[in-house]
């Protein structure tokens, strides 16, 4: 990825229970593209939302198997989350509407 591509690497925020948990403790939640990697992560928060990123921490989410009716099985596909710690003075607005 390159500098002119780097609002391809956050996708969406990750909004769950166990996220807004997190949220207070600065540790915000994302889903990213598959072919980024920490420092891209970390270089696309701290542009996107102006703050100071202390850490980066990457899973990639396994695809599952769904049964579609009664017989039918498809898989819904693997995908790549960030776990993004700020600065303890810092805030993302976007969860905070949550």
């Amino acid at each position: 990825m390159t500098a002119t591509n780097m609002h391809d690497v956050l996708l969406r925020p990750v909004i769950s229970e166990k996220s807004t948990l997190e949220a207070e403790r600065n540790n915000y939640t994302f889903a990213v593209a598959r072919d980024a990697n920490k420092f891209l992560i970390k270089a696309a928060v701290e542009t996107e939302f102006k703050v100071k990123v202390l850490g980066v921490r990457v899973v990639s989410v396994r695809s599952k198997q769904k049964r579609r009716g009664r017989k039918t099985m498809g898989t819904v596909p693997g995908w790549k989350k960030a776990i993004v710690t700020i600065a303890p003075g810092d805030k993302i607005e976007l969860f905070e509407a949550v």
